[in-house]
């Protein structure tokens, strides 16, 4: 038995009211209608703050000015099953510059799209041009609807021949008659009755042939010229009835009043072919000689009416061997002696009749679902033959950035650091803060141990840790906000920021290479702490002080390790009182480990893994903190929450081949919908440091090589594809927005880029695995089912310290 095809449409669909709306529904019908064994769906688009009551078949909805549900919209198609995407294209369908937000959607996607072209502009502007030539480039197959829409495809846009499908706009069949029965059926007057709908604009040109009629009517004075449709919804919106009141004053001016009838609705299917079978002629005095489709036209080629027109691309076409008349634009004189060739030639009215309705056959919507049936299926058979390179990050280098510190200098001044750049340019207005300081001490002094750069390291060491002496208040807190003026502005900072600066104290304390005055006035701005410290209730202020805390411990540095320093420096510090015993430090540190595994029982539950209802920032900081208890203390509960909640963050985050961080903008709850911008470095920079802690503390394979790639969101391994770091200065973007790249480059971009960089320097010796995307299906892990321990060390309950050496 074969496989059920499985097609996607993307456009308007019914019940709103729009050309193309009715054309996809049509054309799903015809598809799925001819076989058995095709199934179709749609994604249909809105305009902002519209709703419908959709049929079933809608499965998605992309509000078309929301470039996240475009994003949205490509997520849900890869991880469904269907096997190709049939896009109608039409430029204002799509919200962006000349509709570019739909690449947003296509440049995601790993299925093959077949195009249907309802525009080609033959002398584009130079944004068509460009938003053509992406289209092009994403589609398998272009469907076109005309040969004159082939030929500027060709010679506009060089796109070869066999790219190209040349499939009529369809039309429902009818059989050939007389109009008598259906002019009843509506209860229509009119010999002749001449017609002409569709939604209403000033491109219709029905002034033209309200101009032509005065003379038609004087001898024919039955004539009835119907004029079917709504104005079109946006024009209205814009516009209001302005082009309807026009048509009827002139009307009145021409004194038509009973020869002109306006039917101001939009008609269903059904009705609207029971009026083109009540017409006589039907006229198209359109204004745009560049309209390459008419589904107006289409309809009355196909039931065999009289037509007059204006010569647009389309209607040349579609009428050439006398299917039909052709007047010039705006020509009233020809409108007038063609209306009366084909009212006083009855017999060669009818056998133009013929010829149009004789045509019109093969362009039946169950001719149309057929030769759709056939690209689709040639289509899907050269892409399996012959797929899309899908590796869309193989711009990506394969090394590391080399350290580079010329960005955090140009922000940094004689106080510290400054926090916001406008473009790069350091913004003195908004100072410095204890934030920005706490983690730069992280970044430099794991660089110390990866570079030679050590005096011009310390020497920014140095200022950094000045500004932290300054900023501690007589509590041990600390201030966070300094002003260019260098006044704090505030009593106290938040419990991040405190934890943030034990963060970076810990990290100075732990750093062998600096010297034992600098480390000795580190491990005291921590004892000052350490009241603050034990009242932390905030769970990410207590995971940056485990993790400072942890330092201390890794380095096996305590109070008597600084004493012979106190008791001969008394000037540097108050008294030697104010060194904390190890135990404080231990004690303060388990229990906040155990707070965070409270917080994990509290909230967690079977699809939701986490230590809160809804995941925020500095995420995984969390599941690191408890990474390192648990090497710590050797208490497997820290092992299990921290490998839990760290892979959760992977599953919900991990896309395959790019990291899709939560962003900002609205944060990611509980049985909420996850916000795709505005995504932070900062988050990219802490799963790399925690994959590097998982990697080093449980020696998974699979931990080093997510974070290469969580590093690899700085260089573009994004959900834009956009490279954060400036290889050139150092800097760093402040994000990804719904607009593109935020391009601030603030301090705590640069340094979170380089605590990540510095993490992973310490494993480039290690050759990281081509198959690991393989290995991590769909954004999810593979759950683990056992937690033995990992090596003889951790089957005891101590830890053996060796000095800076670490963990043996």
């Amino acid at each position: 038995m074969n496989k059920q095809l499985k097609v996607l449409f993307i456009g308007t669909y019914v019940p709103k009211e729009c050309g193309i709306a009715t054309f996809t529904s049509d054309l799903l019908n015809s598809v799925s209608g001819e076989y058995n064994d095709v199934h179709c769906e749609v994604i249909a688009l809105n305009d902002p703050s519209e709703t419908y009551n959709y049929p079933k078949e809608v499965v998605f909805q992309i509000e078309r000015d929301k470039i996240e549900d475009y994003y949205r919209a490509a997520d849900y198609i890869n991880q469904s099953d269907i096997d190709i995407v049939c896009l109608q294209h039409e430029f204002g369908l799509f919200w962006g510059n000349a509709g570019d937000y739909i690449f947003a959607l296509l440049s995601g996607i790993s299925k093959p799209v077949i195009t249907t072209m309802h525009t080609v502009i033959r002398e584009p502007e130079p944004e068509y041009r460009a938003s053509t030539e992406k289209l092009i480039e994403y589609s398998e197959k272009l469907v076109v609807m005309s040969q004159t829409a082939v030929d500027m495809l060709k010679d506009v846009y060089k796109v070869p021949e066999d790219k190209i499908e040349v499939i009529f706009h369809g039309l429902p069949d009818y059989p050939f008659n007389n109009c008598d029965k259906y002019k009843k059926m509506l209860n229509l007057k009119g010999s002749p009755l001449v017609l002409t709908f569709g939604l209403l604009s000033q491109n219709k040109g029905i002034e033209s042939l309200l101009e032509a009629l005065p003379d038609v009517v004087n001898q024919y004075p039955d004539l009835v010229y119907l004029i079917l449709g709504a104005t079109h919804p946006m024009v209205k919106k814009k516009q209001g009835e302005t082009y309807r009141q026009y048509l009827k004053k002139k009307v009145s001016e021409l004194g038509l009043e009973n020869n002109v009838v306006f039917h101001d609705k939009f008609v269903e299917k059904e009705e609207l072919c029971n009026y083109i079978l009540a017409s006589d002629i039907y006229a198209s005095p359109y204004l745009s000689r560049e309209q390459i489709v008419s589904g107006a036209l289409t309809y009355a080629i196909g039931m065999g009416k009289a037509i007059v027109s204006t010569p647009y691309w389309y209607a040349q076409e579609m009428l050439s061997d006398n299917r039909g008349l052709l007047v010039d634009f705006g020509d009233t004189d020809g409108f007038k002696k063609s209306l009366l060739y084909l009212i006083e030639n009855p017999e060669e009215c009818n056998i133009m009749r013929k010829k149009a309705y004789d045509f019109g056959r093969k362009m039946t919507w169950k001719n149309v679902g057929k030769e759709y049936n056939k690209v689709f299926s040639k289509a899907l058979k050269k892409y399996n033959t012959y797929p899309r390179v899908q590796n869309r990050f193989n711009f990506l280098p394969n090394q590391l950035p080399e350290v580079k510190l010329d960005y955090l200098k140009l922000l940094t001044d004689d106080v510290g650091i400054m926090q916001h750049t406008n473009l790069g340019v350091p913004a003195r207005h908004h100072g410095y803060s204890t934030d920005d300081v706490g983690r730069a001490l992280v970044a430099l002094t794991q660089l110390i141990d990866s570079q030679e750069k050590t005096e011009e390291l310390w020497k920014l060491i140095t200022k950094y840790m000045s500004f932290l002496e300054h900023a501690q208040t007589d509590t041990g807190h600390f201030h966070n906000f300094m002003s260019y003026k260098r006044e704090f502005l505030d009593e106290n900072g938040s419990e991040d920021t405190l934890g943030r600066a034990i963060y970076g104290l810990g990290h100075v304390v732990s750093c062998s290479y600096l010297s034992k005055n600098i480390r000795t006035l580190a491990h005291t701005l921590v004892s000052k702490s350490c009241q603050e410290m034990e009242n932390l209730s905030h769970p990410r202020a207590k995971a940056y002080t485990m993790c400072g805390l942890y330092e201390m411990f890794r380095a096996g540095v305590d109070a008597d390790e600084f004493g012979s320093i106190f008791n001969s420096r008394r000037d540097a510090v108050k008294s030697v009182d104010s060194l904390i015993e190890k135990d404080t430090f231990e004690s303060i540190f388990v229990s906040h480990a155990d707070s965070l595994v409270d917080l994990y029982e509290t909230n967690h539950k079977e699809d939701w893994n986490w230590f809160e209802p809804t995941i925020t920032y500095s995420n995984a900081k969390l599941s690191e903190s408890l990474l390192l208890a648990y090497n710590y203390t050797k208490d497997r509960t820290y092992r299990k929450i921290g490998l839990d909640t760290l892979d959760f963050l992977t599953e919900i985050q991990w896309r395959g081949d790019f990291f899709d961080l939560v962003g900002n903008h609205g944060w990611y709850s509980y049985e909420g919908q996850k916000p795709i911008f505005d995504q932070q470095p900062i988050e990219a920079g802490y799963l790399t440091q925690a994959y590097v802690s998982a990697y080093e503390i449980v020696h998974e394979r699979k931990y080093l090589e997510l974070a290469k790639y969580s590093f690899e969101y700085f260089l573009g391994r994004n959900r834009l594809r956009t490279g954060m770091y400036d290889y050139s200065t150092g800097a760093v973007c402040d994000g990804l927005n719904s607009d593109g790249m935020n391009c601030n480059q603030g301090a705590e971009s640069v340094i979170c880029f380089l605590m990540a960089l510095s993490s992973l320097n310490k494993h480039t010796d290690k050759p990281f695995s081509t198959t690991f995307q393989s290995k991590v299906s769909d954004g999810v892990l593979q759950k683990k089912k056992s937690l033995p321990p990992t090596n003889q060390a951790e089957q005891g309950s101590n830890i053996i310290w060796r000095g800076n050496e670490g963990i043996i």
